[in-house]
């Protein structure tokens, strides 16, 4: 008995090659059936309506309900933590985060910042520390939205907001100044330039324990600038105790105005670098 399997040996004397050989030796595939393909006939109005078969999925889907968001009249609320346009923040007592370091310019890919620092002076204190962001743009022609510049920012001066309604008719009202993207004054500030308050140092600003401005801030102010409008709303705060200055290495953890300490904002920011 012959085994089903069993290879034939090429023939030396053929005049194929042995290759041609074992395919002439194969078994052929048995071809399929030709009334695979054969579709049945429509009828006469079958054939009439054929031309028109396609628009009963258009004439359908008319009866759907509409998915359509019908912007700008009704706005889908973006998501928490959505890159939108740039904004400059302020401290509680109205001075300006910025202080003009220019690492969000060096950190942007896209070469869409552009930073100018000023010193600040006693007569002129618009942050807290020696410098503040005296020219700032945004080129939002060219930004990218990538989030590298407030992860560069060392005082959390530069943050993004929800918005993102930028477009605009002409090329240089994308460039953003410094006046559009500074924060506007919350209840209770005090319009800068003025002095810092007594007794404290920036990383006391940054640690969050300036809650507001002082009798002192809003009296230099009333002084050298009597028409400020913020001197009706400013809201005068007690300044920090005097051991919460940060030279003391073992003080207390402070706590911000909004409630978190110390060990609270070293946490999220571990959090986002692991991001």
């Amino acid at each position: 008995m012959t085994d089903s399997h069993e290879t034939t040996s090429p023939d030396p004397e053929s005049p194929l090659s042995p290759d041609d050989q074992r395919a002439e030796a194969s078994p052929r595939p048995t071809p399929p059936d030709p009334a695979l393909w054969d579709r049945p006939k429509k009828g006469p109005i079958g054939e009439l309506f054929a031309p028109v078969a396609g628009y009963g999925v258009t004439i359908s889907s008319m009866f759907r309900k509409v998915a359509t968001e019908q912007y700008p009249e009704q706005k889908v609320p973006t998501a928490p933590r959505y890159h939108g346009r740039h904004q400059l923040n302020r401290y509680a007592d109205g001075l300006e985060r910025c202080i003009g370091c220019e690492l969000c310019a060096w950190a942007c890919p896209a070469d869409a910042i552009l930073v100018e620092a000023a010193p600040n002076t006693p007569g002129h204190q618009v942050s807290p520390g020696e410098r503040y962001g005296r020219v700032y743009q945004i080129n939002y022609l060219r930004c990218i939205f990538c989030g590298f510049c407030i992860q560069a920012c060392p005082t959390r001066a530069l943050t993004m907001t929800n918005e993102y309604e930028l477009a605009g008719p002409t090329r240089e009202g994308l460039i953003y100044e410094k006046h559009q993207l500074l924060a506007p004054l919350r209840d209770g500030m005090l319009a800068a330039p003025h002095p810092m308050v007594e007794g404290t140092s920036d990383a006391d600003y940054y640690r969050g324990e300036v809650a507001g401005p002082t009798r002192e801030q809003i009296a230099w102010v009333a002084e050298h600038r009597p028409d400020d409008p913020t001197l009706q709303t400013a809201r005068p705060v007690d300044p920090p105790a005097s051991g919460a200055s940060s030279a003391g290495r073992g003080r207390e953890p402070s706590e911000r105005a909004d409630g978190r300490g110390d060990r609270e904002l070293a946490a999220a920011r571990t959090e986002r670098r692991q991001r």
